[in-house]
């Protein structure tokens, strides 16, 4: 690129074959073949639970050992491994923080109780302890 002449804006074309756009491109293409639209691909139904939800949860906040800080630790779901990384997925997106599995316990970022009590409620789980 060159330096701008005086006078010109910075946004004016610059006059040559470089600066012609697209305006001779139809007239070289000719016809262009249509697209044709392909039907949306049903989602499969969702599955249905293999087994229920939980009888209870209990929700805590642990700042403790963490360099001061402030979790989301979720215990007493009795879910196993493959089922608590399934829920602790779907629990991360919905709250939109991150988190992981620490033995039976899931442990998300922040101070989010109301949210993740809310969550486990409309998920099913019967007693939900927010401490």
């Amino acid at each position: 690129m060159g330096k701008r002449e005086k006078g010109r804006s910075a946004s004016a074309p610059v006059p040559g074959p470089f600066n012609a756009g697209l305006a001779g491109l139809a007239a070289r293409m000719g016809d262009v073949p249509v697209v044709r639209e392909v039907a949306a691909v049903p989602r499969p139904a969702a599955k249905p639970a293999g087994r229920p939800a939980p009888g209870r949860a209990v929700v805590r906040m642990e700042r403790a050992g963490r360099g001061g800080r402030t979790v989301t630790v979720v215990e007493k779901l009795e879910l196993r491994p493959a089922e608590l990384e399934t829920w602790l997925g779907e629990l991360k997106r919905a709250l939109g923080c991150g988190g992981v599995v620490e033995g039976a316990a899931l442990v998300l970022q922040g101070d989010t109780r109301d949210r993740v009590g809310a969550w486990l409620t409309a998920r099913g789980v019967k007693k939900v302890t927010v401490a």
